[in-house]
């Protein structure tokens, strides 16, 4: 049974009766557990929906739909399916107390790691859901797979009862069910010999398993449960180099690159970022595999776009792993092309400590510190990254109220162009606190 949160109207539902709070049974007789049924149970044109109003009056709508056409349903979000692992280095053990408390939700669901692309590490499924996934065909799935060895599987997830990953991707690649996989490596744990086993059975897995990415385990001041060597220049190398194998081999035998160094290997390696060439169709970028070199080729291909600016100065704020010479190159590209000024302000993160230097985790604090008392800009720019969908920072912090306690106009932006670009100069550039970007 699902709930109904919000009709559209003038849709099928709304004609019919149907109205925020309806329990959403069955679909031509068969039960309703959750918004994967409903999206595709639904999919016929004839349907038989069987519902409960929220006075208690059960109901069946019997349907013929148009084609195609939507019923103007929005359902209640669905309840989460935790997490049963207890991996040293999960972001979560790594967050402070105090935020908020969907903060330390730990996720692993296969369902919305097939909608929304959240890595699962399908350590909880059970063998209906591998039935379900096949019957809905609910692919690519983006799967926490970390060491394919079991046993070396359950030391990094501290879950002696953790399945036999290969067995399941396996089972679900035989029925067409394809995968994007990530291993973040604990030096020591996930790499060396563990790591070429594990490549080399994602690659037998052959045109199912779509991507790898290898990322290094990311610490925050609070990792409590973290006692494993933390990730340093050599090792952050050694793994590029085993990377870089597994891509010519790749390249050769499938046309593209197969297995990805996240962007934050390289920084901590002090290695050359590759250019977008590199990424194919970023089919990581998500996972910070691409980020850097996908800005690079946005900021050039939107040069064209941008007004000029000359007198304005114009303040970048940044975090540190970002700050070590990338971003200065394109802002350098970005004055030679409007005149404007650019400073760049490396902020360190407050909330997460020294060894998180990610741009997008920069809170409200940061934020604050990083702008007050800066007169002397015209503007400042914030990675759009460190606010949510409802404008709110991770340390709680409101977007308009940090603006607005700030002496010049703040915009997030996610690439540059598109707040400085000539469509949105007049709109964005021109407006005082409390207007323009969200």
């Amino acid at each position: 049974m699902i709930r109904v949160q919000r009709v559209l109207p003038g849709s099928i539902a709304h004609e019919i009766g149907i109205v925020p709070g309806t329990e959403l049974c069955s679909v031509n007789g068969r039960a309703l557990d959750d918004f994967l049924d409903w999206e595709f149970l639904t999919a016929d044109d004839e349907l038989a929906i069987e519902a409960v109003l929220p006075g208690g009056e059960v109901v069946i709508y019997e349907i013929e739909r148009p084609d195609g056409e939507p019923l103007g349903v929005e359902l209640e979000p669905p309840r989460v399916r935790r997490c049963a692992n207890r991996c040293e280095f999960c972001f979560i053990e790594g967050l402070p107390q105090g935020l908020r408390r969907n903060l330390y939700v730990r996720d692993d669901d296969y369902r919305l790691s097939f909608a929304y692309g959240n890595f699962a590490t399908l350590s909880n499924v059970k063998e209906k859901d591998i039935a379900r996934i096949i019957e809905y065909r609910l692919s690519p799935l983006y799967v926490s797979v970390h060491a394919t060895p079991w046993e070396a599987r359950k030391v990094l997830l501290n879950n002696p009862r953790v399945p036999n990953i290969m067995e399941q991707l396996t089972r679900l690649a035989a029925a067409g069910i394809q995968f994007h996989g990530q291993m973040v490596i604990v030096p020591g744990l996930n790499d060396g010999e563990v790591l070429e086993q594990s490549l080399a059975d994602l690659w037998s897995l052959g045109d199912a398993m779509i991507s790898v990415a290898v990322v290094p385990v990311g610490l925050t001041q609070f990792s409590h449960l973290y006692t494993g060597k933390p990730m340093d220049p050599a090792t952050s190398g050694r793994l590029l180099e085993h990377v870089e194998q597994w891509e010519a081999r790749a390249l050769r035998e499938r046309g593209d690159r197969w297995v990805y160094g996240s962007d934050e290997l390289y920084l901590l390696a002090g290695r050359p970022l590759p250019d977008a060439s590199h990424y194919g169709d970023f089919p990581q970028i998500e996972n910070g595999v691409g980020a850097v070199a996908h800005l690079r080729r946005r900021v050039a291909e939107g040069l064209a776009e941008l007004p000029r600016l000359d007198g304005r100065r114009i303040g970048v704020v940044t975090g540190v792993s970002m700050g070590q010479g990338i971003m200065q190159e394109l802002l350098d590209v970005l004055t030679a092309a409007t005149g404007a000024q650019f400073d760049l302000i490396v902020t360190q993160s407050s909330l997460f400590g020294p060894t998180t230097t990610t741009a997008g985790l920069l809170v409200g604090a940061d934020i604050r510190r990083a702008l007050d008392g800066r007169h002397d800009l015209d503007l400042a720019l914030i990675p759009a990254e460190t606010i949510n969908e409802d404008g709110v920072f991770l340390d709680d912090a409101v977007f308009i109220d940090v603006r607005e306690a700030l002496p010049i106009p703040v915009y997030p932006s996610y690439d540059f162009i598109d707040v400085l670009s000539a469509e949105g100069s007049s709109a964005t550039l021109g407006a005082g606190r409390g207007e323009g970007a969200p």
